[in-house]
């Protein structure tokens, strides 16, 4: 809990103000999860805060609230070509994706519980950026990031807007993204290296290595190819 305090005082995520009496206030809450590794033991253990973004209101707090996501199919199609061409799958996390956008609309919050500011209890957090579980976070937090990716040449696919590809003088490398969950995969491991760093850079990434979980598929890797439980999908490389 003190780690993600220490994170979203970092980014400046809100500054603390008189409770208005004329204004929508949401409440905040603590979420909870256990992390764990492959072979079942504990990774860590992971707190987040989150609003209580139920209790916002349309035209007031909020407005735009659509954000795409990875379609199966996709994923499917990506790790063929990986199996095929013998490319590597990398996976990273972008912590507390939510707070790299700035909020275009006036959000008040309940201080977070447990950690009310001793001098100023009755007072209420103004938010400067998203955070998780407003209704905006998701649209904001994917248009920060496909703009980034636009910037630096990817193009966003027609099929499904949550596929990246870069392709240029023989470089082919693809991108999926699933909120905060990125997989990596291409022709060019300098460039793919390149990319990461840039990509941490910009935010905080954490590099989780090899493909092995991702929306709920479990990936083995194997000298045949990939093979993916929960789709019941095998893939042989040729």
């Amino acid at each position: 809990m003190n780690d993600e305090l220490k994170a979203l005082h970092t980014n400046q995520t809100w500054h603390l103000v008189p409770r208005p009496t004329t204004t929508n206030i949401i409440g905040s809450k603590w979420v909870y999860r256990i992390k764990y590794k492959s072979d079942g033991s504990v990774d860590h253990y992971k707190a987040r805060l989150v609003a209580q973004g139920f209790n916002q209101v349309a035209g007031l707090d909020f407005s735009h609230t659509f954000s795409p996501v990875v379609k199966s199919s996709t994923i499917r199609v990506v790790l063929t070509l990986a199996t095929i061409h013998k490319w590597h799958l990398k996976q990273l996390d972008v912590n507390n994706a939510f707070l790299n956008d700035n909020l275009t609309e006036t959000v008040f919050m309940e201080q977070p519980p447990g950690f009310q500011d001793p001098n100023r209890p009755n007072h209420v957090c103004k938010l400067n950026r998203a955070i998780y579980s407003l209704k905006q976070a998701p649209h904001a937090w994917f248009q920060r990031l496909s703009s980034f990716l636009i910037t630096l040449g990817f193009q966003c696919s027609r099929a499904d807007p949550s596929l990246f590809i870069f392709n240029h003088d023989g470089t082919l490398i693809y991108i999926l993204v699933y909120v905060d969950d990125i997989i990596i995969t291409g022709n060019n491991e300098r460039f793919i290296t390149s990319f990461t760093n840039r990509l941490h850079k910009e935010f905080k990434i954490k590099d989780l290595g090899s493909l092995s979980f991702f929306l709920g598929l479990e990936v083995t890797h194997t000298k045949f190819g990939v093979f993916t439980r929960n789709l019941k999908l095998k893939i042989l490389a040729h």
